[in-house]
């Protein structure tokens, strides 16, 4: 039996408000992450991501209290991130709600901490979250919330941090971020093809025929997006009756 497609939105947070941008930059304001998080948990969402985009570059830890929040509002899983550097910070989200961690900038500058947190709490906690740029015919991976080129190979990073015990990847393409002119699929087939841990793509979701096209296409096991979910442009439970009617496997 085929594995159901994930349909997820994510919530970026700054400031304790919920925002979104384009290519990483001119972040506007898209509502209460609380209210968010309860209403996609209603409106059939498989799971959230809740990105704090700005606690790395601010060198702080990911807002607990927030965590706590959220997980009191929603009946689904849920994945927190930013600025995690340690098993006992990831401990500290996991104990106050999250289902999972998405770790960034600090795997890149300690790859050793996926295989200790992914020891200490198990694979399916540790979702290795991999911002890519094109350069040329291939992307880089980016960190501190896309301000650094770390020269690492996209493809070769995720190769990595499925070695090393991450139980998903989620693949943001920066180039196709907020834009909503599609994913990249080009990327996603090359990762999904490389790695067998499941896929989530992120970055350029704008109709349904997107979202469909990232997992026939790109093979991933996961659609996540943002402002289509946010402003209402799409509904999640049209998007999952059309990709059911095309065949894809989704929990309706």
């Amino acid at each position: 039996m085929l594995l159901a497609k994930r349909i997820i939105p994510c919530l970026d947070i700054k400031n304790g408000r919920t925002v979104k941008g384009v290519n990483f930059v001119g972040l506007i304001d898209a509502g209460d992450p609380v209210e968010l998080a309860g209403r996609y948990s209603e409106e059939g969402a498989d799971e959230l991501v809740f990105l704090d985009i700005t606690a790395t570059n601010e060198k702080r830890k990911t807002l607990v209290p927030l965590v706590q929040d959220i997980a009191r509002h929603i009946r689904i899983p849920f994945t927190v991130g930013g600025g995690i550097r340690s098993t006992d910070e990831i401990a500290a989200l996991l104990h106050a709600g999250a289902d999972k961690v998405s770790l960034n900038s600090s795997i890149v500058r300690n790859p050793g901490l996926i295989t200790e947190a992914a020891d200490r709490f198990g694979s399916q906690c540790i979702v290795a979250a991999v911002d890519a740029k094109s350069k040329g015919s291939s992307w880089n991976v980016y960190i501190n919330a896309g301000q650094k080129d770390t020269g690492l190979d996209a493809v070769d990073w995720c190769e990595e941090v499925a070695r090393r015990g991450a139980g998903e990847i989620l693949l943001t393409s920066m180039d196709r971020d907020g834009t909503k002119i599609g994913f990249d699929n080009t990327l996603l087939s090359k990762i999904s093809s490389t790695v067998s841990i499941p896929l989530i793509a992120s970055g350029g979701a704008g109709t349904v025929e997107h979202c469909i096209d990232a997992v026939t296409v790109g093979q991933a096991d996961a659609v996540l997006a943002a402002s289509i979910f946010h402003f209402r442009e799409i509904e999640i439970s049209d998007l999952k009756r059309v990709m059911h009617d095309s065949g894809i496997p989704v929990r309706l």
